[in-house]
């Protein structure tokens, strides 16, 4: 009997699929005269497409007397079983005939609490879900595309209304969250993305719903969802492996046309280290300075100049720690670990609200989280430069930790330069450490550490070394479905130090630092679907040393000199919203009050009014005791962008901000240097503020793998920090008499091309940018260049680069990269004088030349192993060339005199080819 049943069932759902297919029902002729069930049921078969399904043991007593002429099976069975215990159910073209309970052939309306949904297929799917345990919560693990996932408490009917779907999307392999993921639905034509912890939450309305899953080097995936109430789900992605013949097509590939930020670049690990860099190590900034609006100064600088800012005006964070100088070994390595880092973002225009105390731009660096499934490594050596990392769980599956080294052993490198360079040493490293816990459905810790040092000394008794250490602590809190919170406790430190020790008599140490000590409190609040709000409060207490001179041994005559301390505490409030007008616009607008204190103990200097500022018009000072604010600056920060669609790929932004920067960089070079002093805004030393207007056209090409954009921008600068001609910046105690603050302007055009996908892939960036700087006002001293504008330092009005790389096999691939740009101003001595009985030398204006064009081109090879899964290391090679056509760019320019005549000289830090090898390997 239960088999018969079964047997029914599974019939029914069969026939329900071809019901719709099959012919109105014939007419017969029968004659039964006190007939069995089995007379009846092969007569009527025998003259029609039914069949019948029935226990024999039921209808033993039953005897059918019935004559009808030209009636359907449906009528004749009506007829038969009138007024018995006796019943039939037809689907399709089969029968099937029970006693007593009749046999259901469709479901009933509502049993899945839901109405058909267009774009949804309906097909029976089993209700069968994995549960994973937490806390006192139980949350389904989606992991299977063809199961149906249950989302909140189960009820026999769905009420209308709406509930909200949260989550997170990680890898499958690794337990790692799955960054800018894209979740989107169809039918509802609605979606979000994943933020750096891989969490999301939209609001849906109640019922069924198929989820398509996109993540950047993941396979695309769906989820099939039942949702009854708020609840939350885990999604577990698979790495993709690309087919060398794929063609990836998907409409929903759109995040750069349907963004609302414009000037936002965001880079995968992946891309990065395709790229070929000097001495073949993966480099982050090297990659990012390909990137249209964005320019280095110098060769071998890691400093970078972003629409028109300068060096220090870019707030570069790893993990949310400030990293002051990102760059070792003369800048010719950044200070990102490449085999930790999970992705880049760049923000050039549309920066978030959460941001602030820079004027330029915003460069977030995000380590991963480490493996929470298993233990896994990578270990690299290259010509001068060795790196290890170690991931894996502590507890599986909540606890992680990511543990990652770099060291050089460069001196045989420095033994082959010329004689003036043979007894030069330079060395570095540094140590990243980070573990991630899960300590419940809500809750999650996250502690980020970061220690590096170099130490050089370039044929000569003095020795440079500088360090940054940063720690953090973060903690994750979902306070419901919609509203989560992100605080953050963390203490930031940079410092260097000068010292001379060969001559006991002489010798010096010079010391510099800089400490902040970080709180932050950042919230998200999913209004609704149309709806994202973010709030929070930021503050950061600052603390410099600007220099500590004294006497590096016990014979030393050195005598100590101490510029006092600085202080100050930063504060910022800042509320925003994403809203999503209709389809095709979409706005987001945010506000940030910064407010800025610089605290005592100081001594502030007073000079004369309506005087320029200097030793002669210094009248005396005002000491302030500890605690006390001295100066208060701040105001409002506004931060505005707007997306509207012109098709399905294919947009138009626009954006505006304003910025507020209150600590300043101050070098007697073009590019960040160990020895460069950062100074706090004070009475004498406004802050620096700057706005910015940008417009911009996005357009995908084929099928969504070519990504094209033009952005055209406009930014103002006010009070930024330019120098007297022979000013002194080390050990000044009055720093404020040699610093003039001028106005600027910046405007230029971006043009970028980006393949993502396929054996060939890269792109191509071009941009135009012209920045000038000001100082007109005769209250500060004489005006530069007779209070016209002159280029700033970074003006470099040509940028052309290409990325490309070409996937031969999955073993072996090429990589090409080519950059140009136009040689950076410079200032020249033009001619000679006499005055005073001496001979003087004239310069031009401030920048009004420049050095030679810069050009240069890169190639690499990587060969990878072989990909068995089964193994238990995976090795790879990358060799190559730097500087593949050996150009003699010029870094700097200098003068001698030489019998009487001045000399110019051009410094090339790459002057030939540098070939380079990487050994890999992976465990």
């Amino acid at each position: 009997m239960k088999k018969f049943y079964l047997f029914g069932i599974w019939c029914l759902f069969i026939a329900q699929f071809v019901k719709a297919q099959q012919p109105a029902s014939p007419v017969i002729s029968v004659n039964f005269q006190q007939a069995t069930i089995q007379t009846v049921v092969t007569d009527i078969e025998s003259k029609s497409s039914y069949r019948f399904y029935y226990d024999a043991a039921q209808f033993d007593s039953l005897k059918i007397t019935l004559q009808a002429t030209d009636k359907t099976v449906p009528a004749i069975l009506d007829l038969a079983f009138s007024g018995t215990d006796f019943h039939y159910a037809l689907n399709g073209q089969q029968v099937f005939l029970t006693k007593t309970k009749i046999l259901q052939t469709t479901l009933a309306p509502g049993f899945f609490g839901i109405k058909a949904t267009p774009g949804v297929s309906t097909a029976p799917v089993s209700p069968v879900t994995t549960f994973v345990n937490d806390g006192d919560k139980i949350i389904p693990e989606a992991t299977t595309e063809n199961k149906l996932y249950e989302i909140g408490v189960k009820t026999n009917t769905i009420d209308a209304g709406r509930a909200t779907l949260s989550g997170y999307i990680r890898d499958i392999k690794s337990g790692e969250a799955v960054t800018g993921a894209s979740i989107y639905i169809t039918a509802q034509k609605t979606g979000v993305a994943t933020d750096q912890y891989g969490y999301f939450t939209l609001s849906l309305p109640k019922g069924r719903h198929l989820l398509s899953i996109r993540g950047v080097g993941m396979r695309d995936t769906r989820r099939q969802i039942i949702l009854y109430a708020d609840g939350k789900i885990i999604i577990e992605m698979m790495e993709q492996v690309t087919s060398l013949k794929e063609v990836k097509i998907s409409a929903d590939k759109v995040a750069n046309v349907r963004a609302v930020e414009l000037g936002v670049t965001r880079l995968d690990i992946k891309s990065i280290k395709q790229v070929p860099t000097v001495f073949g190590e993966a480099d982050i900034l090297r990659v990012v300075l390909t990137l249209p609006g964005v320019q280095s100064v110098g060769e071998a600088s890691t400093g970078f100049n972003v629409r028109g800012g300068s060096a220090d005006q870019n707030l570069i964070l790893l993990n949310d720690a400030t990293i002051y100088n990102p760059s070792h070994f003369f800048g010719f390595f950044s200070a990102f670990n490449p085999d930790i880092v999970k992705g880049v973002e760049l923000y050039k225009s549309s920066i978030p609200e959460k941001f602030g105390g820079r004027v330029s731009s915003i460069l977030d660096v995000t380590d991963r989280e480490g493996n929470k499934k298993k233990f896994t490594g990578t270990a690299g050596i290259g010509l001068i430069t060795s790196r290890f990392n170690i991931e894996g769980p502590i507890i599986k599956d909540k606890t992680s930790f990511i543990f990652g080294a770099r060291g050089t052993y460069s001196d045989w490198l420095l033994k082959l330069l010329p004689d003036a360079y043979k007894n030069s040493q330079a060395s570095f490293y540094d140590f990243n450490l980070d573990i991630s816990h899960q300590i419940d459905d809500k809750n999650n810790i996250y502690i980020s550490s970061y220690i590096s040092r170099d130490k050089f000394k370039l044929n000569s008794d003095t020795a440079y070394s500088y360090s940054n250490r940063n720690i953090n602590i973060k903690w994750k809190h979902n306070f419901n479905n919609k509203l989560f919170g992100l605080f953050l406790v963390g203490s930031d430190r940079y410092q260097y130090d000068i010292s001379s020790f060969d001559n006991p008599v002489n010798a010096y140490k010079l010391k510099f630092d800089i400490n902040q000590t970080n709180f932050k409190s950042d919230f998200t609040y999913y209004l609704n679907t149309s709806n994202t709000i973010t709030f929070g409060l930021n503050n950061i207490y600052y603390k410099l040393h600007p220099g500590t001179y004294g006497p590096n041994d016990a014979k030393s005559l050195a005598l100590p000199d101490v510029v006092p301390a600085q202080q100050a505490l930063e504060s910022a409030l800042y509320l925003g919203d994403k809203y999503d007008v209709n389809d095709d616009l979409s706005v987001s607008f945010g506000l940030r009050y910064s407010l800025y204190n610089f605290l005592g103990p100081q001594a502030v200097n007073n000079y004369a009014p309506g005087l320029p500022r200097s030793s002669t018009s210094l009248i005396d000072s005002t000491n302030y005791s500890s605690g006390k604010i001295i100066k208060t600056y701040g105001g409002p920060e506004i931060r505005l962008s707007a997306r509207y669609n012109l098709g399905d790929n294919l947009s138009i932004k626009g954006g505006y901000n304003t910025l507020r920067q209150y600590i300043h960089l101050l070098s007697n070079t073009t590019a960040i240097a160990p020895t460069d002093v950062w100074q706090l805004s004070n009475p004498n030393i406004k802050p620096q503020y700057g706005d910015q207007v940008s417009l911009g056209i996005y357009k995908n090409l084929k099928s969504n793998t070519i990504e094209t954009s033009v952005e055209v921008y406009y930014k103002r600068l006010k009070d930024y920090l330019d120098y007297r001609s022979g000013a002194t910046l080390v050990l000044n105690h009055h720093i404020e008499t040699d610093v003039i603050n001028t106005r600027g302007k910046a405007y230029g055009v971006e043009f970028m091309i980006r393949k993502n996908t396929g054996s060939a892939n890269g792109w191509i960036s071009y941009a135009y940018s012209r920045t000038f700087l000001k100082q007109d006002d005769p209250a500060v001293g004489q005006p530069v260049n007779n209070g016209n504008f002159y280029p700033a330092n970074y003006d470099k009005p040509h940028s052309f680069n290409f990325v490309g790389n070409y996937r031969f096999t999955h073993r072996f691939s090429l990589s090409l990269n080519v950059t140009y740009s136009t040689g950076r101003p410079i200032t020249l001595p033009t001619g000679k004088y006499y005055y005073a009985g001496s001979e003087r030398v004239y310069y031009s204006d401030r920048n009004a030349y420049r050095i030679p064009d810069y050009f240069r081109s890169d190639f690499s090879m990587n060969i990878d192993g072989n990909h068995k899964v089964h193994q238990a290391t995976h090795n790879s090679f990358t060799i190559g060339v730097y500087n593949l056509t050996g150009r003699q760019n010029a870094y700097s320019t200098y003068f001698t005199q030489e019998s009487g005549v001045i000399t110019g000289y051009k410094l090339s830090i790459f002057a030939k080819p540098i070939p380079f090898i990487n050994y890999n390997i992976r465990f």
